[in-house]
């Protein structure tokens, strides 16, 4: 299993019907057939020194092996996600984990 945590900072000048259309682009990934598990999220109300709130989006997927976390890269749905709304990025940092 490949667990893939994406967490997406937007820039500050991104207006809320921007952010929409961004979460309803991530909602579009979880199509792609090799995603076995899939999450959207926004940081919880959590206030603890060792938690990261600072991101706007999180998306989390799992993968029954690499390769089907290889598909899911080069999938023209995920290929559409970055090329309509990659220029909303100031950062993204993703985790993978097996």
């Amino acid at each position: 299993m490949i667990a893939h945590h994406v967490l997406f900072w937007l820039k500050a000048d991104t207006t809320d019907e921007q952010k929409v259309a961004f979460r309803n682009s991530l909602q579009t990934l979880e199509n792609i057939e090799v995603v076995k598990t899939f999450h959207i999220g926004v940081p919880a109300p959590i206030e603890r020194a060792v938690v990261d709130t600072t991101y706007t989006f999180s998306l989390l997927l799992f993968f029954e092996d690499l390769a089907a976390h290889d598909i899911y890269q080069v999938h023209p749905l995920h290929k559409a996600f970055l090329d309509e709304f990659r220029v909303y990025f100031e950062k993204v940092i993703i985790y993978d984990a097996e």
